[in-house]
């Protein structure tokens, strides 16, 4: 068996990891786009939400992650115990996250649900596949918030959707190649093909941000609703 290589170094994030809240438990935080969640073995790849903010919270454990390009909502145990509670809501889906994207062209129908399994490709490291024989079930619900045109600096115009998106499984990469497979991907994705439409090139970052956050709190019960609006 081949050995996967990860050749990706991420440039520097001068973007702040915003703490909104915090007890004796758990912290809740907004990750800036471009910041990986946990470090990567290159030494050049130390900067991560978690390498941030284990020195404030020793001990503190990440309980799930957001793609190094999408922002958002984030909650971090400060505990073992804390992190086990909160990754038997993920496992159980009793955790709501909601997501805010824009999508390349106009989506025809506006709800509509993706369901289709994916699969790692590990000759093609990151990238992950539809495929319904290998692949672990994955699940997503969109809604259409508007359609619209962006007007280029050529004076043409890019159709686009802003969407709401509802994970209901966790898989790697799930939102955007769930995206791909409707046939509009994340605009700024280059992965999925969010950058390889004409005037897309040069979008700052990929358009997804994990808006809110349900969830309860494994001490106190109480359910607790985080929402933090789009940056677009």
């Amino acid at each position: 068996m081949s050995t996967i290589i990860d050749t990706f170094i991420a440039p520097p994030c001068h973007e702040q990891t915003e703490i909104l809240y915090q007890d004796d438990h758990l912290v809740l935080i907004n990750k800036p786009s471009g910041l990986l969640s946990l470090s990567g073995k290159n030494p050049q790849n130390l900067d991560s939400v978690h390498h941030r903010l284990v020195h404030t919270f020793p001990g503190c454990t990440l309980v799930h992650r957001l793609d190094f390009g999408t922002s958002g909502l984030m909650v971090i145990a400060r505990n073992k115990a804390i992190n086990a509670a909160l990754c038997q809501q993920f496992s159980q889906r009793t955790v709501t996250k909601v997501y805010s994207a824009l999508l390349c062209g106009h989506l025809e129908d506006n709800v509509g649900v993706i369901d289709a399994a994916i699969a790692k490709i590990p000759a093609l490291f990151p990238l992950m596949s539809i495929c319904s024989i290998h692949g672990k079930p994955a699940r997503s619900r969109y809604r259409v918030i508007e359609r619209f045109y962006h007007q280029l600096e050529d004076k043409t115009s890019l159709p686009l959707t802003r969407v709401e998106l509802i994970p209901e499984t966790g898989r790697t990469h799930q939102l955007r190649i769930h995206c791909l497979q409707l046939g509009h991907p994340i605009l700024g994705c280059d992965l999925y093909g969010g950058r390889l439409l004409p005037g897309t090139e040069r979008t700052p970052r990929l358009m997804l941000h994990a808006g809110e956050l349900h969830f309860t709190h494994p001490v106190s019960k109480e359910r607790i609703e985080a929402c933090y609006a789009s940056p677009f």
